[in-house]
């Protein structure tokens, strides 16, 4: 008689998931979407997923197709897998990046593409300097048409699955009055000739390969048996119709993602991939992850008020059994320098409790926002690190303002006035420079003092030797200057006669705009120093200071590059109206991009595990100018039982809380601004202006929307315009700065005068 057989609990992996993460994992026939809210454990569930269509057999590796956002979190999702199920994982050929499993299959099958399976991948520098070749070969000003602005608008197209021929006629406008599609369509055949790709080119020609040759793309939804997308709310065009061609096979595609936390729509995220995947996919079964393991009842009951405001999203309450903790608190301050001051101030008192450093962290909206916390913590002592990006002193356009300021003070400085000599293009280029290195060795003098002795031969070209001429002389210009004006005035003068504001004016990549707000941070930095001397020595002690090593730090970072990361207690500053939400996205995006910062404040404060601060001031140094914000509306957005508000009383005066600005007519204007505000454009003015809040007359433009400084252009209703991305239009109504214009390709859009130019 044989034993009845013993029964067989679940395989271990499956142990220690709740019931609403083990039917993620094991759901695995038909479309699935996971909506895993913050802290809700959506790593695991994809893991363990994947480790258990191996572990049952229901596919081979080669026949499962998992697709991540970050080399990272491939990485990390083999290992994990490795951890559960052993060797298996090895053989897992299909897992990683859309670009990496697209480069794979476009070596594959590049004849059918027109190029050799060795094509090369172009970098950034690469491209954009095939385009300029381009640009100059059509006749094109490169100066009014950067090809650095035609990049933008490719990568743009490629990321919404456009190839020349599919480009919209009227988005051809966006450069160079019309020729924006020829101009694509001549570099993509460059591309071939050259036999080279661009990084968007990885999924557009793998989407196209498919489209064009119904053979290959039935081999590729016969392979991918199982097809699992990490981050789905990031997805742009290409990668969604890339997809959803290969999943039309097996149909068995899981996609894990969060409606609430798609923060990218700026890089071309499209959060409606997530939103529409049950119309997409029909019968598919919709999974929430609501269980949080990170924070407590207050953290995300005020998430969960504030995200409830958005109304593209599916919907989901996120709940903890972690009861009580610390409710968020909303500090008012009267400026940013009080409000570095009081964080650093909590900060070191939660130091002396045993807080360690790493489990702390400040999320700022702008990149700009760091110096103020930089220069704070460098006179406490507080260890920090800048997470995703560089010290604010380490900035590109900070170092290179720091190299002008340093050859005025101090003329044999060879290295700074090497490192600007030809910033902005000068035409001083390696030859000029080899030239000047040969004089200096030779006869044992400064690179400013071998110019001078060269300038009087005819060692190099004419046209060099004018701007060589032309730079000395400003140099001795700007030091005759330097006894009469304040140390800021002669900043300004400087960064506006060199070209190098007009520089970055000119620049239409995104980084621009907030290369010239560092650029006026760093001004205002200045004004607290008694003069130039007294700057630049404090700078070189703060760069000394930035060498010590130390892994117990404060982490400093913006919203955007806290996504995935999680600390004890989170601060998070300058929560006021047109800082956050952006004005900029605002002025773009209207309410969508409204949704997408109110989801980047969700963001912040689900990377709390035990207590989020927020802070919000009554003065702001901010667009290069003082300003008078109000309390930014996600404040009052929060559920008021899970907050606590603390700080000055009667701080902003007779101003009106937020509520009373969040009218009908304020509201459909897309503008919310306190009435002392004045912040119409970047605006960089003198010292005596920035220590009284008003702006003077004598004030220069900075406007990254401007070809020059200039004062403030005046129109007219009527007049015709022009604006980089809208096109042509004629300005039907005025308010302020504020310009309503009727647009040529039939959108009518209100926009900031900063940001136009007569036609």
């Amino acid at each position: 008689m044989t034993g009845a057989p013993v029964p067989q609990g679940p395989p271990p992996y499956l142990e220690g998931l709740n019931p609403a993460q083990r039917e993620a994992v094991e759901t695995l026939d038909g479309p699935v979407l996971v909506l895993a809210g913050a802290g809700t454990g959506k790593t695991r569930v994809l893991t363990t997923r994947l480790a258990h269509l191996l572990a049952t057999g229901r596919a081979f590796p080669g026949q499962i197709l998992a697709v991540t956002f970050t080399n990272k979190a491939a990485q990390e999702m083999k290992q994990r897998v490795g951890r559960i199920i052993g060797d298996a994982v090895e053989g897992m050929f299909w897992l990683g990046t859309f670009h990496s499993v697209g480069v794979k299959i476009l070596r594959r099958h590049a004849a059918q593409m027109g190029l050799n399976s060795n094509f090369t991948i172009l970098d950034t520098d690469d491209q954009i300097r095939l385009l300029k070749q381009l640009v100059q070969a059509a006749g094109i000003d490169e100066k009014r048409w950067p090809p650095r602005q035609l990049a933008g608008l490719i990568d743009g197209w490629k990321n919404r699955g456009l190839s020349p021929n599919k480009v919209p006629e009227q988005e051809a406008f966006s450069y160079a009055d019309g020729r924006g599609i020829e101009l694509y369509s001549a570099y993509q055949e460059r591309l071939k000739t050259i036999n080279a790709t661009d990084f968007g080119d990885l999924l557009l020609l793998c989407l196209t390969l498919f489209q064009e040759n119904p053979d290959i793309l039935k081999d590729y939804q016969r392979r991918f048996k199982y097809i699992l997308v990490d981050e789905y709310q990031d997805t742009n065009v290409a990668q969604y119709l890339w997809l959803r061609l290969l999943a039309q096979g097996h149909r068995n595609i899981c996609c894990v993602g969060d409606d609430d936390q798609s923060i990218y729509g700026w890089r071309g995220a499209e959060v409606g991939n997530i939103l529409r995947f049950e119309k997409d996919f029909e019968g598919a079964a919709v999974i929430r992850l609501e269980q949080n393991y990170r924070s407590t009842t207050h953290i995300l009951g005020a998430a969960g008020g504030l995200i409830a405001s958005n109304e593209s999203r599916l919907g989901k309450s996120l709940w903890t059994d972690q009861p009580g903790g610390e409710k968020i608190t909303v500090s008012a301050v009267w400026d940013g320098r009080e409000e570095a001051r009081l964080i650093g101030e909590e900060i070191e008192d939660l130091h002396r409790k045993g807080h360690a450093l790493r489990e702390i962290a400040i999320l700022v909206r702008a990149g700009f926002q760091t110096r103020e916390f930089e220069e704070r913590f460098i006179t406490l002592g507080i260890p920090y690190r800048i997470v995703g990006g560089l010290k604010f002193y380490e900035r590109q356009e900070i170092r290179d303002a720091m190299a002008y300021l340093r050859v005025v003070n101090q003329p044999q400085d060879d290295l700074a006035f090497e490192r600007i000599i030809n910033v902005p293009k000068r035409g001083l280029g390696p030859a000029v420079m080899n030239a000047l290195h040969t004089v200096a060795r030779a006869e044992g003098l400064s690179l400013m003092q071998a110019a001078e002795n060269l300038l009087q031969t005819e060692e190099i070209r004419p046209q060099a030797r004018r701007s060589l001429s032309n730079l000395l002389a400003d140099f001795a210009r700007w030091r005759e200057m330097k006894a009469g004006l304040s140390h800021v005035e002669l900043a300004e003068t400087i960064l506006e006669d060199s070209g190098y504001l007009a520089m970055w004016q000119n620049d239409k990549s995104p980084e621009a705009p907030g290369r010239l707000e560092n650029l006026s941070e760093l001004l205002r930095g200045m004004d607290e120093f008694e003069d130039l001397d007294a700057f630049l020595e404090h700078i070189s002690l703060v760069t000394d200071n930035d060498q010590m090593d130390n892994q117990d730090k404060v982490s400093l970072m913006t919203l955007h590059a806290a996504k995935g990361l999680e600390f004890d207690t989170v601060f998070l500053p300058g929560w006021e109206e047109e800082l956050f939400p952006s004005r900029k996205t605002l002025e773009e995006s209207g309410q969508r991009g409204l949704e997408e910062e109110r989801r980047l404040a969700y963001v912040g404060l689900t990377r709390a595990r035990k207590r989020a601060k927020i802070y919000h001031a009554a003065s702001r140094y901010i667009f290069g100018n003082y300003m008078s914000p109000i309390p930014s509306r996600f404040i009052d957005e929060m559920p008021a039982e899970h907050v606590e508000h603390t700080g000055q009383k009667g701080l902003y005066g007779n101003q009106p809380g937020f509520a009373d600005f969040d009218t009908a007519e304020n509201r459909s204007s897309g503008w919310y601004s306190a009435s002392q505000g004045s912040g119409s454009s970047y605006q960089l003015n003198r010292a005596t202006a920035r220590r009284r809040g008003p702006k003077t007359a004598g004030a220069r433009s900075f406007s990254p929307g401007s070809t020059a400084p200039a004062a403030a252009a005046q129109f007219k209703v009527g007049d015709r315009v022009f604006h980089d991305k809208f096109g042509y239009g004629t300005i039907i109504s005025i308010d302020g700065n504020k310009l309503d214009i009727d647009f040529e390709h039939g959108s009518r859009r209100k926009v900031m005068e900063s940001f136009i130019r007569r036609a």
